[in-house]
């Protein structure tokens, strides 16, 4: 992981995280799935994210290997971020 996320970021993905206990750091290894992350609070996730951040993540993103953990999805975003912000 390149950039450290913001703390937007990391409250986002901790309100998806439900089996992530308050008090454990979020790491960007963390196996997303096994932390609760499944289908319905990944599209929760994206949709608040694409929000936050004012993007909207390209279909080329959206899919298991970017949501699989905390520094894949920060990566993605800081991609896509990245990109539409260049101008046209």
């Amino acid at each position: 992981m390149t950039n450290p996320w913001d703390d937007r970021f990391e409250a986002l993905l901790r309100d998806a995280l439900r089996f992530l206990p308050p008090d454990e750091a979020l790491r960007p290894d963390l196996d997303t799935n096994a932390a609760g992350l499944d289908s319905m609070a990944t599209v929760e996730l994206l949709l608040s994210l694409e929000t936050a951040y004012d993007i909207s993540m390209p279909d080329e993103f959206l899919r298991p290997e970017t949501f699989a953990s905390p520094g894949a999805l920060w990566e993605a975003v800081c991609a896509v971020r990245a990109i539409q912000s260049e101008p046209a």
